[in-house]
């Protein structure tokens, strides 16, 4: 198997030209460019975006950019090997980073100005940020960090920067790869071991090794797992052996036709027959990835019957020319769009035109930004001028995100500099209080901080604090308070717990206690397994034996759960057993009760239609329960105390989604810093009240 000519760049979707797909080879050197793994590249992008914007899966198309990139990548160094020329790895990277960046930065660029004009501001923070992810090739780990949910159905909610993920492990194995390929090539020369050989070894174990990784990283944690670099190393590493190995294949014609025509029936029925959702990257994605495997195996069959037709016909290959484009616009067009509309999906005709519009981006993007940036000769001449060429797009891009974000951060100061005044919050609600705000106050936090606006503590739980269970330790944290004969004050659960940090804080640090947390999102605290998730269990279990060893004075809890937009509310499960536990021990136990929930974005609604607007002050009756689920245990359970705050998030005739000039919610049901830390002085006063310890 020869080095194939069109595809220098082993990117998914660069574009497929070394010098242009219809240039002439050099002297001496035999065209290798194979047009059904262009079209192979077609059908993968066609299959990404039909399963995105139409039925809102995953199909299985990006695993199959990820093997044809590593296979032509392999290729690509292997040839210069066999050849005896250079790898020339800073030279590869500065070419290979000049073709990809332009057209990257120019959708990036495109994303940021629909995002002021169509998107609301709360959302802005997040697409900033995803932007710089995406810039330097770090989205996937960004996304990892806040475990996105990339199958979540409602993409007008998913950024607009989300798809980069892929690209973003495509260019840390562009890093990677190469790195092996030298170092191969070295020892090979040094040992006088076979390349080929030397290499099937290192991969065979690269991809055993992650293929493992994978399975379990995706059945201990799959909205992580999909994002994970080494849980994706296996798909290139795949890749490239089927590279290693193709020389030695010699296949019949019937062979080939039976290998492509399995393979591509393989691929598209891969999303509609796998639970993507659930199992991808494990071994589940080998389904993808050997159907590919298949069909670049079975090549060019010689036949009329064979998958290779279609696959080189005009269209699919010209459609591979702007595979790469096509893959950068297709998804900030849908999520934009719906977003737009206020859409959650899209239907048969506006999908028709999310494609259509896509198709015409994509081409031109290619045609003035991509190929003219790819046949521009001046920095090929010297590495530097390959340098600042990158450097050039990269700031062209870096400037006005910074620009953004620097507004964003002066726009923040100018109003916490007058929150005293101008933004009471909860305070708003105590009976005989004076408004004395100025007329046009804006609203804290500013929208575009407000997804950021999470309570927290500042440090790693440390000494007599840290978790004897080192899993434990990441999920500890603590405030500032170092005096060893303090009140240890242990707040536990998840995110709903982690909100009332910002009220808790402040009579902490005024009684001299020692407050920590030990949190988990989604994850409600119990002392007996729930079977909601068995990260959650075993989180509970190294919560509940930290408590048992090393027991604190308190333990405070969010001990009910209030459904969306709805009047039903109950106690988490398993509570009355958990805070008995806790209480035998001699632990105090505060529980609080949930605040309301709606099924729609209050942050949100506030942002776009205003505080005032009907929408955004629902009925306090149809949001808080008739009777407080804590009523019936008042009294009856010695050691553990209750505190409601409720009267201090809704009014008694609406919850609004602003009181005192401050966002009440960071999004549909979780508090905001801002809003929770008003609410500390009456939160201090109860919360003495059911501990017991004093005024």
């Amino acid at each position: 198997m020869t080095q194939q000519r069109t595809l220098p760049l082993p990117a998914r979707h660069s574009a497929a030209h070394g010098a242009g797909r219809n240039a002439a080879p050099k002297a001496g050197r035999k065209s290798t460019f194979r047009p059904e793994i262009q079209g192979l590249r077609s059908l993968a992008v066609l299959m990404v975006m039909s399963y995105h914007i139409w039925l809102g899966r995953v199909s299985g198309g990006v695993d199959v950019f990820l093997l044809i990139s590593a296979f032509l990548m392999t290729l690509q160094f292997v040839g210069r090997y066999e050849q005896g020329r250079p790898m020339a790895l800073l030279k590869h990277w500065l070419h290979l980073f000049r073709r990809l960046v332009p057209a990257a930065v120019t959708v990036l660029l495109a994303i940021l100005a629909a995002t002021l004009l169509f998107l609301p501001r709360t959302r802005w923070l997040d697409v900033i940020s995803q932007g710089w992810a995406s810039l330097f090739y770090v989205e996937n780990w960004l996304l990892q960090s806040q475990a996105t949910n990339y199958y979540a159905s409602d993409h007008s909610q998913a950024s607009p920067f989300q798809h980069f993920w892929s690209l973003s492990i495509q260019g840390q194995i562009f890093i990677l790869w190469p790195l092996i390929f030298a170092g191969a090539a070295i020892l090979a020369k040094r040992f006088k071991l076979g390349y080929r050989v030397l290499l099937c070894y290192i991969f065979a174990v690269v991809f055993l090794a992650s293929l493992a990784y994978s399975i379990v990283f995706t059945q201990a944690s799959q909205t992580e797992a999909y994002f994970d670099t080494g849980a994706r190393l296996w798909e290139f590493a795949l890749g490239t052996l089927v590279a290693l190995a193709l020389p030695s294949l010699r296949l019949s014609r019937s062979w080939r036709l039976a290998l492509g025509w399995l393979g591509i029936v393989a691929m598209l029925s891969c999303g509609i027959l796998l639970n993507v959702q659930a199992s991808f990257p494990g071994f589940v994605a080998l389904w993808p990835t050997l159907a590919a495997a298949c069909v670049i195996a079975a090549g060019q069959s010689g036949s009329k019957l064979g998958v290779d037709r279609i696959l080189s016909s005009k269209p699919l290959v010209r459609l591979g020319d702007i595979s790469y484009a096509l893959y950068l616009w297709h998804w900030p067009v849908l999520v934009i769009a719906l977003a737009a509309t206020d859409r959650d999906h899209a239907g048969p005709f506006s999908g028709a035109v999310i494609v259509a519009v896509s198709l015409v981006l994509a081409y031109v993007t290619t045609r003035m930004i991509e190929k003219p940036w790819r046949e521009w000769q001046w920095p090929e001449v010297r590495r530097r001028r390959a340098a600042v060429a990158i450097a050039a797009a990269v700031a062209t891009a870096a400037v006005p995100l910074a620009a953004i974000q620097i507004q964003q951060h002066l726009e923040s100061e100018a109003v916490l500099a007058q929150a005293p005044k101008n933004n009471p919050g909860a305070l708003a609600l105590v009976p005989g209080f004076v408004d004395q705000a100025d007329a046009n106050a804006v609203l804290l936090p500013t929208p575009q901080t407000l997804p950021e606006d999470w309570a927290s503590l500042p440090n790693s739980c440390s000494g007599d604090l840290q978790p004897k269970e080192e899993k434990l330790r990441k999920d500890c944290f603590e405030n500032n308070q170092t005096d060893s004969g303090a009140k240890k004050v242990l707040v536990v659960g998840d995110s709903h717990a982690q909100q009332w940090l910002a009220s808790i804080g402040p009579v902490s640090d005024e009684k001299g206690w020692k407050l920590y947390a030990m949190l988990k999102g989604a994850c409600k605290p119990s002392t007996a397994p729930q079977h909601v998730s068995a990260d959650c269990d075993s989180f509970n279990a190294s919560v509940a034996a930290e408590v048992k060893n090393n027991p604190p004075d308190a333990i405070i809890i969010v001990g009910t759960a209030a459904a969306p937009s709805s009047p039903q509310e109950t106690l988490i499960p398993g509570f009355e057993n958990t805070v008995k536990t806790w209480a035998d021990a001699g632990i105090k136990v505060v529980a609080i009760r949930d605040n309301p929930r709606f099924d729609f974005d209050m942050a949100e609604c506030v942002a776009t239609k205003g505080a005032d607007a009907d929408d955004c002050r629902p009925p306090e009756q149809g949001l808080l329960a008739a009777s407080n689920p804590f009523a019936a245990l008042n009294g009856k359970m010695p050691g553990v105390g209750f505190v409601d705050m409720t009267d201090r998030i809704c009014n008694g005739t609406e919850c609004p989604g602003v009181v005192g000039n401050t966002f009440v919610y960071l999004d549909n049901n979780h508090l905001s810093r801002s809003y929770t830390a008003s609410m500390a002085p009456m939160f201090r006063e109860r919360l003495l009240a059911a501990t017991g310890w004093g005024s």
